[in-house]
């Protein structure tokens, strides 16, 4: 097992050991990249470089898993149930979805969360989505708001890291 700890614009690569007898099974819930930098090494300010994605079209975007079915159908039925059309969508693994999850202080191949690229992640974030579609997903927003936010994550943690498990992969993203 290793921690990455940030360190000066990069990160540090601890080890950790454990007797040979134990073997554990471990599931990345995100992985840390140190921040881009440009030819001159300057760090990129990703806020700036992805501002063309709001300049005409000022529509949060959900960022979601592209070949997870879990996270398309939960697309499809945020589509179905947002009449004003005030999402936007982009896969996780798409070009765009990469750079978004930079601007979100996200590595660009973190696909373990939804993000409504705002600032909102995990149950945040969908919390984020209910408020913006119909009826009756607002108010159910409001009453899920008083769960407190660790049990909403831990719940949330748990349906993400076995979403190919109960709802299987598709071979492509279907958006």
């Amino acid at each position: 097992m290793a921690l990455l700890i940030p360190r000066g614009g990069g990160c540090v690569r601890l080890g950790v050991s454990r007797p040979a007898h134990v073997r554990k099974r471990l599931i990345a819930f995100a992985t840390m990249t140190p921040p881009r930098t440009s030819p001159r090494g300057d760090v990129v300010d990703w806020v700036e470089a992805t501002s063309g994605f709001f300049q005409n079209d000022t529509r949060p975007i959900m960022l979601f898993d592209g070949v997870c079915n879990l996270c398309n159908g939960g697309v499809k039925f945020v589509r179905d149930n947002d009449r004003n059309r005030s999402i936007r969508f982009e896969a996780l693994q798409s070009e765009a979805g990469k750079k978004l999850l930079r601007r979100s202080g996200r590595a660009p191949d973190d696909i373990s969360s939804v993000v409504l690229v705002e600032k909102d992640i995990k149950s945040e974030a969908v919390l984020k989505i209910m408020e913006y579609i119909d009826l009756p997903f607002p108010q159910l927003a409001f009453f899920l708001q008083f769960v407190p936010l660790f049990v909403r994550d831990f719940v949330y943690d748990n349906v993400a890291n076995n979403r190919y498990t109960f709802f299987g992969r598709s071979d492509s993203c279907e958006i």
